[in-house]
């Protein structure tokens, strides 16, 4: 098992562990304590893709927003409208 992999299991055990008032679901981890759970000095954009895929594998999808990143579940998604391409044609004439 690579270091991605148990760090992703370790976000996904997070994801279902009873913490910030919450039963379960999404929260958000700083930088740094995904480099401690990597164990490194420095994270690589390497590093964050192969964390993404691995979260992936988990379920979960991983998003970097510099400082911190936020940890979702991939279900969340599977609702969400869908783009038609009358929609789409619409929006790219209003640009």
């Amino acid at each position: 098992m690579s270091i991605y992999e148990k760090a992703a299991d370790q976000l996904a055990h997070l994801y279902n562990t009873s913490f910030g008032g919450k039963p379960k679901g999404r929260f958000r981890i700083a930088s740094k304590q995904v480099r401690e759970i990597l164990g490194r000095k420095r994270l690589y954009s390497e590093d964050t893709q192969a964390l993404t895929r691995a979260c992936f594998e988990e379920g979960l999808v991983l998003i970097d927003m510099d400082s911190f990143f936020v940890v979702l579940s991939a279900n969340t998604f599977v609702n969400y409208r869908r783009v038609s391409g009358e929609a789409l044609s619409g929006a790219q004439s209003k640009v």
